[in-house]
């Protein structure tokens, strides 16, 4: 699979390109853990959201049969680790942020379960992924981007003091 390494720069010419396509006023919004955090935060302020919640989601890989093991890990139930209170999601315009949409599980999940806390979600990534996606015709609301690549977003890059390039200060 191809692979491709972003910069800074670059997300903020995704985020410059979503902020425009945002044809309603939302109420609240839903960051998917880890990906979504850095991404929503940019649109956050970019928007003036003031209400701002997070959903972390995990699908378990409870394997049945060691031959389905592929099979049946892509049909495993999201185990919600954190989620909103429905009370914060009724009757509000919710846009649910992540990185990128691949398999479109986790994105779905979260969109769905808003949707039973009687919220109206609005799904927006920084990248869609067409070639890896479950769910047929659907793809989010908002996108930045298409791509068939591998992405490594900045804050995904190594951190930590054996990373660090020493330089003459």
């Amino acid at each position: 699979m191809r692979r491709e390494v972003l910069t800074w720069n670059d997300v903020d010419k995704l985020i410059d390109h979503l902020i425009p396509q945002f044809e309603v006023e939302f109420d609240a919004m839903v960051m998917i853990t880890h990906g979504g955090i850095i991404p929503g935060g940019m649109l956050a302020e970019a928007l003036k959201l003031s209400i701002i919640l997070t959903a972390s989601v995990d699908f378990p890989a409870e394997m049945e049969q060691e031959h389905d093991k592929e099979k049946t890990r892509w049909l495993a139930w999201p185990k919600f680790l954190q989620f909103p209170e429905n009370n914060l999601l009724r009757g509000r315009r919710i846009l649910v942020v992540d990185d990128v949409w691949g398999s479109g599980r986790t994105i779905t999940a979260v969109k769905n379960r808003i949707t039973a806390a009687a919220g109206v979600p609005y799904t927006c990534v920084l990248h869609f992924n067409p070639y890896r996606n479950l769910f047929g015709t659907a793809r989010p609301d908002y996108y930045a981007a298409i791509t068939d690549a591998y992405i490594v977003y900045p804050w995904e890059i190594a951190r930590g003091t054996q990373n660090l390039l020493l330089r003459d200060l």
